[in-house]
């Protein structure tokens, strides 16, 4: 069974007629203990459908189940006992700067029935889990950045949900911090087994820890899939923008632009991007053309990575012989994607 349900959710702020749709028939399903990335750019309406998500902002049409129960159906009293299953964090913490760190993580369990020694023991757990037992009694303005997200990310989890939104919970911070950020919301999915839903911009974000993803356009989903798949076959124009980001083999289209030296090529000569897969990221097929086809590679860029456990490549290179069409087409049987790009 799905944890989250969106089905046909259609979010418009105004009229029908003049207002701004931001949300447009989107239909998502996300399975218990995933980490789904939704990624767009500025105004592509992703934030206005996480917060459709805990209904923070009532759909305008469709559907919203989370954990088997149809928010949008829920009067004011009974979905307020329904968003104590879903937390969030937010880019900019929200911390209350007047309370220590303690205090800041007890707030949800506040009304719960807890004595005081269980709320001390459950925030003393979860500063633990963050890495920050030692931070209990300090105050937001002694924290860093990194630190600030640990303390929203441990009073979100004092209610035990079973679903964690992230509205770009890592922009305001710098690479390293992020890194450490992502590998924390990882470790605490894995642990808890907390489904994760990952609002962002940058595809470096859910390359790192998303299990599926969903692209966002002009408020569609235009590209949905497996995280590995969507990288290494992705179909939308915008997709493969946000997926350029992440490489220096785009830099390849520049330098070709410009006229750089550096890909000027001969007659015979051509400059190529090939693109690996699982599949076929280890073999040797760069040495294997070059001995069956008799043709020269000079590799200009290159970029292999793991995407969720799965090797994931390709390079640019200047290819040239007599047998460079043989080449590309013994590459192509191979499963490389092979794209011309300059030819002498």
């Amino acid at each position: 069974m799905n944890v989250i349900k969106l089905d046909h959710v259609s979010k418009t702020f105004g009229s029908e007629d003049t207002g701004v749709h931001a949300v447009q028939d989107v239909t998502l399903h996300i399975a218990p203990g995933e980490i789904f990335g939704i990624i767009g750019y500025s105004g592509a309406g992703k934030s206005t459908l996480v917060r459709c998500i805990n209904l923070l902002e009532k759909p305008t049409a469709g559907t919203v189940t989370v954990d088997g129960r149809e928010l949008t159906r829920m009067r004011s009293r009974e979905l307020r006992q329904e968003r104590k299953k879903i937390s969030m964090i937010f880019q900019q913490f929200n911390l209350m700067p007047s309370r220590t760190v303690a205090e800041n993580v007890a707030f949800p369990l506040k009304g719960t029935g807890l004595s005081r020694e269980a709320t001390a023991a459950k925030v003393k757990e979860l500063l633990e889990l963050v890495d920050l037992p030692d931070k209990a009694g300090s105050y937001p303005s002694q924290l860093s950045g990194g630190q600030k997200q640990r303390v929203a990310i441990a009073r979100a989890l004092a209610s035990d949900p079973k679903v964690l939104l992230c509205d770009e919970a890592t922009s305001a911070l710098d690479p390293q911090t992020t890194q450490s950020i992502l590998r924390l919301i990882k470790d605490i999915n894995q642990k808890t087994g907390i489904t994760v839903v990952v609002i962002t911009h940058e595809m470096a974000v859910v390359k790192e820890i998303c299990h599926k993803v969903a692209v966002m356009d002009g408020g569609h989903v235009v590209e949905e899939g497996a995280v590995f798949d969507v990288f290494a076959n992705p179909q939308q124009p915008v997709t493969r923008s946000f997926i350029a980001t992440t490489s220096n083999l785009s830099k390849i289209d520049e330098l070709i632009a410009a006229g750089d030296p550096l890909v000027a090529v001969k007659t015979g000569e051509i400059v190529a991007r090939l693109n690996y897969s699982q599949s076929n990221t280890s073999e040797a097929t760069i040495s294997e053309i070059s001995r069956r086809f008799d043709v020269d590679v000079s590799i200009v860029f290159s970029n292999v990575e793991i995407i969720d456990g799965q090797p994931l490549g390709g390079l640019v290179a200047i290819i040239s012989g007599d047998r460079v069409a043989e080449a590309i087409g013994y590459l192509s049987e191979k499963n490389v994607m092979v794209e011309v790009l300059k030819r002498g």
